[in-house]
């Protein structure tokens, strides 16, 4: 446990009753579909006012309705197909009673289509988007559907249609729906001559063409749209307000060769060894969230990393099938052995800088990281580094960098993006906003709290496998109820005020084990550090009147000991308290965190 520091008053976090806990996700249940690596369960969301979630099964082309109303004992309640509206479901969002489930034609370079449906599957409307929809969300305020149109070319690399984004008015409800209520956003306003470091790189392609929207969050007040084009290492910011795309932001690449920023590259050395290479990884994020601290808005990516593979185009090489140039590199020979990195995956559409064959740099896919960005400017605040290597190897030395679909493969992630951050979510648990990170490969989730987003905590790391599995009783066709949650896809936050019985829940949904898991926090709850506690300075402790001060002028949020948010003042030295009840609260910063006594 924290020690405890004292407080202006002498008094201790003892006597407040708040020495550190051990957070906890804890284990609630499983819903099993009995479809194994079929990606029977990959995008989930939930309904707060029928306490129903729903879920993707791109095997089945469905989505299936759940009742959360006990999370202890999920049970299937429908079943809707999607052959009727398209060739493969995609993405399902759920906001006050309605659920808008994306669908891609056959083939999938031709438009697809929304189709919206109640909580009992009964079909309302449908409308024609762009390209592959291959993600859907409602904005906070429910006006407005978000459709990512990836837009992917042909696997003979002939057809590549615009990668576009959608905005469909939902504002006077999804029964009276029309095509004129949607708007599709393409690019073709923007030159790849003008954003030189947006991955532009399809054979013959343009800009417009060659970006991939994979995924969208929104701003909290609804009023800004942030998609990640993940191939395109790339992130485009929509104004709501006008429906426009206002400015697409490169996002640059991430140095292996530093120390903190380090890979283990290579699955063939049958050790552990994360360490810095000549590298470069690029961010390629797969799920992003949005998330506002303390009235600044940022977005957080899983950094997973993608390559294009078709036959008629294929970016990927292995570093030792490459020419390096020895000029650059000076141990060319001893780099492209098998157990340093000669068989890390990068891309061979970057690195020739001078075209003459030869390798001066190298870009690997992914950064095996999450990372936080600054939702204003676009610009890096700051990227988790090798830490989720660094953590798995401790927690499971003996499945390190495991793939998702059977269990004796240590290393085997190593030469291609580790483990892999697939999914990402934003969530205020008591009163501390955290983000949650899943992991495709080894699996399991990561919780770091982000309350002050330059300088995130590791929090914890837990994963519902069991790896004592041996890969003779993995099944081919069908579910094993002991090997728990592989590949995970999505993962939903519940906050308690929307929960069953006032709980939060954490929700995954699981591709590979074709599982939705269920997890519940416990002892997050408000915690002081030693670096910030006296930070600023709050008085008179105790208060006797209506109003405290505190030393540096700021944002500030005032909890009670439960973690319930009872309280906020921005851009202040001067805190009005006159409507706390008497007792002790405890009130935050973007960095610090202290206690005071209302009398």
């Amino acid at each position: 446990m924290k020690k405890n520091y004292s407080l202006l008053v002498g008094l201790t976090l003892s006597a407040f009753g708040l020495m550190a806990q051990n957070p906890t996700l804890d284990f609630v249940s499983t819903y099993r579909t009995g479809i194994f690596d079929g990606g029977a369960a990959e995008i989930v969301s939930y309904d707060a006012a029928s306490q129903k979630l729903v879920f993707t099964n791109a095997d089945a082309n469905t989505v299936e309705i759940l009742d959360f109303s006990n999370p202890n004992s999920l049970t299937s309640v429908a079943v809707v197909s999607l052959d009727t509206y398209g060739d493969g479901v995609n993405s399902v969002s759920v906001y006050n009673g309605v659920m808008a489930v994306a669908v891609e034609d056959d083939p999938k370079q031709d438009p697809g289509v929304i189709v919206f449906f109640d909580m009992n599957g009964t079909f309302i409307s449908q409308v024609t988007v762009g390209a592959l929809p291959d993600m859907v969300t409602f904005t906070p305020d429910g006006n407005k559907v978000l459709v990512a149109n990836e837009g992917e070319p042909n696997d003979d690399y002939t057809v590549d249609p615009d990668g576009t984004i959608s905005i469909i008015d939902v504002s006077g409800g999804v029964a009276n729906l029309t095509q004129a209520d949607v708007t599709t956003l393409d690019f073709s306003g923007f030159s790849a001559a003008n954003y030189p470091d947006v991955r532009v790189f399809g054979p013959n392609a343009d800009l417009a063409a060659d970006v991939e929207p994979e995924y969208i969050t929104v701003s909290d007040d609804s009023q800004t749209a942030y998609a990640v084009m993940q191939e395109n290492n790339a992130l485009a910011v929509i104004d709501l307000s006008n429906n426009t795309i206002t400015a697409l932001l490169p996002l640059g690449f991430k140095d292996h060769s530093i120390a903190g920023n380090g890979i283990d590259a290579s699955d063939r050395d049958d050790m552990i060894n994360i360490t810095t290479h000549p590298v470069f990884g690029m961010y390629m994020p797969d799920a992003i969230a949005y998330g506002n601290i303390n009235g600044q808005g940022y977005i957080f990516t899983a950094n997973e990393g993608d390559a294009r593979d078709y036959s008629g185009f294929s970016e990927e090489e292995r570093i030792k099938d490459i020419t390096l140039d020895s000029t650059v590199f000076a141990n060319v020979d001893s780099l492209q052995d098998d157990e340093v990195i000669g068989r890390l995956n990068i891309t061979t559409t970057m690195g020739d800088t001078d075209g003459d064959a030869e390798y001066e740099e190298l870009y690997a896919y992914g950064t095996r990281s999450f990372s936080v960005w600054n939702a204003t400017t676009g610009a890096l605040v700051w990227d988790s580094g090798d830490q989720f290597e660094q953590i798995t190897s401790q927690e499971y030395p003996n499945d390190f960098n495991a793939n998702n679909d059977e269990n004796d493969s240590f290393e085997s992630r190593s030469d291609n993006k580790g483990p892999e951050p697939e999914a990402v979510e934003f969530a205020v648990i008591n009163g501390i906003p955290y983000a949650l990170v899943g992991l495709e490969r080894i699996g399991g989730i990561m919780v770091y709290d982000v309350s002050n987003p330059t300088n995130p905590q590791f929090v914890l790391y837990t994963n519902n496998r069991d790896f004592s599995v041996v890969n003779a009783e993995l099944p081919a066709g069908g579910t094993n109820d002991s090997i728990g949650d592989l590949g995970v896809e999505d993962i939903l936050f519940i906050p308690a005020s929307e929960g069953p019985n006032g709980q939060a829940y954490v929700v995954t949904s699981n591709e590979v084990s074709g599982t939705i898991s269920v997890f519940q926090p416990n002892n997050f709850t408000v915690s002081v550090s030693e670096e910030t506690v006296n930070s600023f300075v709050v008085y008179p402790n105790p208060a006797k009147g209506d109003e405290i001060r505190v030393s540096v002028e700021g944002d500030y949020t005032i909890y009670d000991l439960s973690g319930r948010m009872v309280g906020s003042a921005n851009q202040t030295n001067r805190i009005d308290i006159s409507e706390l009840v008497p007792g002790t609260y405890v009130i935050r910063s973007a960095d610090t965190t202290q206690m005071f006594i209302r009398q």
